[in-house]
């Protein structure tokens, strides 16, 4: 994800600079794995003294040629109790930071500013039986954390994870994450009967299409996986994509009673406001 902070560098880096640095927060890539020419995934070495609530952010970076930290939030990918942590991410061929991000290799360093935010936690919403994770493209990221929390299975009957792509290929590192999860060795059992996911694509033609807004509008949504329509009473949700699908979702929810929350006051949804589109 990629705030739109005023007071982050916008200059670019080279190559060199960018993984040639010895910084206290610097941490080395540990894995990196590029499923389309626009998505990649990476793993870093997790400082010691990094405590973080499973669907946080952090601001992640390279140097920049001023000797500058060029920053931006990530969602943080792995669960709190992974010993590494991961993070995923867009290519934009003129993004100040992933331009260069993506050229990244096992062994080189990226500067991790440990101060983890967000309010897609589970301390910002009320308790409830349904949980949605609503998401476009990399805002899948921060529910790649909760889905391997155990705290998510514990606290609701049933969690629903839509993810909307444009293409087929795009949708594959959170199918793959989901279909990983019933053998893990933590929350393999957690998940059993619980997990529901609903993939749509809206350009390249797939099983299911079309964007989520619409689908929910329409009710095919809630046909498809045969639940009821959203209640305030019953169902919760989390929220991250673009800001015009935040606004979009954001609105929707509201129409059905559901009330925003916040970390100081959890009520029946939440949306990650860190997020302002793809120009990293």
């Amino acid at each position: 994800m990629a705030p739109n902070d005023p007071m982050t560098e916008q200059r670019p880096v080279t190559q060199t600079a960018a993984i040639k640095i010895t910084l206290p927060d610097a941490q080395t890539v540990t894995s990196v794995r590029h499923y389309t020419d626009r998505l990649f995934a990476f793993r870093v070495t997790r400082p010691a003294s990094l405590r973080f609530r499973s669907g946080e952010f952090v601001m992640i970076g390279l140097m920049g040629d001023n000797g500058k930290p060029l920053l931006r939030a990530y969602s943080i990918a792995s669960p709190a109790w992974d010993e590494e942590l991961e993070f995923y991410s867009i290519k934009v061929p003129d993004g100040p930071l992933t331009s260069k991000l993506q050229h990244i290799r096992p062994g080189d360093q990226i500067i991790l500013r440990p101060k983890p935010v967000g309010t897609l936690v589970h301390d910002a919403i009320l308790p409830g039986k349904r949980l949605y994770f609503f998401s476009t493209g990399t805002g899948i990221a921060p529910f790649a954390s909760l889905l391997r929390e155990p705290e998510t299975y514990e606290r609701f009957d049933e969690v629903i994870l839509t993810h909307t792509c444009r293409d087929v290929a795009e949708l594959t590192y959170g199918r793959e994450l989901v279909e990983s999860l019933a053998d893990d060795p933590l929350i393999g059992e957690m998940v059993g009967g619980k997990l529901r996911y609903y993939p749509t694509t809206t350009r390249e033609d797939s099983p299911r299409m079309g964007r989520i807004t619409t689908l929910i509008e329409n009710g095919q949504l809630f046909e498809d996986l045969g639940v009821p329509p959203l209640n305030p009473e019953t169902d919760r949700a989390m929220v991250c994509g673009s800001l015009a699908f935040n606004i979009d979702i954001k609105a929707l929810l509201e129409m059905a009673g559901l009330e925003e929350g916040a970390n100081s006051d959890p009520r029946q949804f939440v949306v990650e406001k860190a997020f302002v589109g793809d120009g990293v």
